[in-house]
């Protein structure tokens, strides 16, 4: 098995090529929904939506929740209601949390023996018995193993390859039924889970052969992710996200939850003089987010003597006022926010929208462009 059909569990085969799919993720404070379809050769965004979880906890919105099943299945039809979704048929994006991911480099062998060969190397990387966990693998080309085409294409050169590298994913078992409890309850018919790291490369990185690292940052932790050539090169998860700056807010200021919230997404960084202690507050949490990225790209800048060219922006606390303007000082490079609407065919009117929206929705709509993919 590869990362193409990584965790596909129940395929649809019998899927028409002009039927609605959706794409689901659901976050630690919020679930959102995408849904697509093929028409004409395009891929038309038919509707989208987002809820936050913290009323389905009894806490604040905007604040990390653990949800039980039926509850988080209860949010998800309330937001395909909202939303006024027509479909069931989706494909579903699972938290980097609920993974392990692991690089290993194998001596080359013949393809029949490399499942063998891999399941053995990945005991000495997963802390828990293997009849425990979900595993999936892909080969990473290695960096002398690329050639140019007569096109001036980057192409692989399988015969170059002495060593094997391999990317392997393990998810618990647990994390797989919790999420098929989720969708049969929700009466929602699941292609697929796929770990929501594939979904966001799939959603805002085009092709390209230099290495790209996407900053996601979510309510409970930020994600950090290496790409280089299309191919995951680098992960790392920062215990801190954006419930951290609202609760550092409420702490500070002696205001309640709700009201950090909102001070936080309605001035940010961009309060002025009159918010100058909200907006060092704000400064000091991101610092250590700063720097743990900054560490996470001079290690990839050591290992493989190569730069990032340039940092895509996504999950909801990236929209934060002033977060681009800090994050260009701090990493001294391109700063730019995820556009993953921008694979879609939207309403023209709406650009503006869509675009302030994309960080927020990257993994939904990468998810659902691969269930779209699947029936073609």
């Amino acid at each position: 098995m590869n990362l193409s059909g990584l965790l596909s569990l129940l395929p649809n085969l019998f899927a028409k090529k002009d039927q609605s799919v959706l794409g689901i993720d659901i976050g630690s404070s919020a679930v959102k929904v995408v849904q697509i379809k093929k028409k004409r050769g395009k891929v038309v965004l038919e509707t989208y939506g987002e809820l936050a979880l913290g009323p389905y906890a009894g806490i604040e919105v905007g604040r990390a929740t653990n949800l039980t099943p039926e509850k988080t299945a209860e949010a998800l039809r309330d937001i395909m209601r909202e939303s006024k979704t027509t479909t069931t048929s989706a494909g579903v994006a699972l938290p980097l949390s609920s993974s392990l991911i692991s690089f290993m480099t194998i001596p080359q062998v013949q393809d029949k023996q490399l499942g063998d060969v891999i399941s053995i190397e990945a005991r000495k990387y997963i802390p828990v018995p293997m009849n425990e966990v979900m595993l999936d693998w892909s080969l990473i080309p290695r960096e002398d193993s690329f050639s140019t085409d007569d096109n001036g294409k980057s192409q692989v050169s399988p015969e170059k390859q002495q060593n094997q590298d391999v990317l392997v994913v393990a998810i618990h078992n647990e994390y797989i039924n919790n999420y098929q409890t989720i969708m049969n309850t929700a009466q929602v018919k699941t292609s697929f889970y796929e770990i929501e790291i594939f979904s966001s490369i799939r959603a805002v990185i085009d092709q390209g052969i230099q290495a790209v690292m996407i900053i996601d940052m979510g309510a409970r932790t930020t994600k950090l992710y290496i790409v280089e050539r299309g191919v995951l090169r680098s992960s790392h998860i920062i215990n801190k996200g954006a419930q951290d700056i609202t609760l550092a807010l409420s702490k500070s200021l002696s205001i309640s939850v709700s009201e950090a919230e909102n001070m936080k997404r309605l001035y940010g960084l961009k309060g002025g003089p009159e918010y100058k202690e909200l907006t060092e507050i704000i400064t000091v949490n991101l610092d250590y987010v700063f720097y743990e990225t900054n560490a996470t790209l001079l290690n990839y800048q050591k290992k493989y003597n190569k730069d990032v060219s340039r940092i895509i922006l996504t999950g909801g606390g990236v929209l934060l006022n002033g977060f681009v303007d800090l994050a260009k000082v701090s990493f001294q490079t391109e700063v730019v926010y995820a556009n993953p609407f921008g694979k879609l065919e939207t309403p023209a009117f709406l650009s503006e929208q869509f675009s302030l929206a994309g960080p927020e929705f990257s993994v939904a709509i990468g998810v659902a462009l691969r269930r779209l993919s699947e029936m073609e």
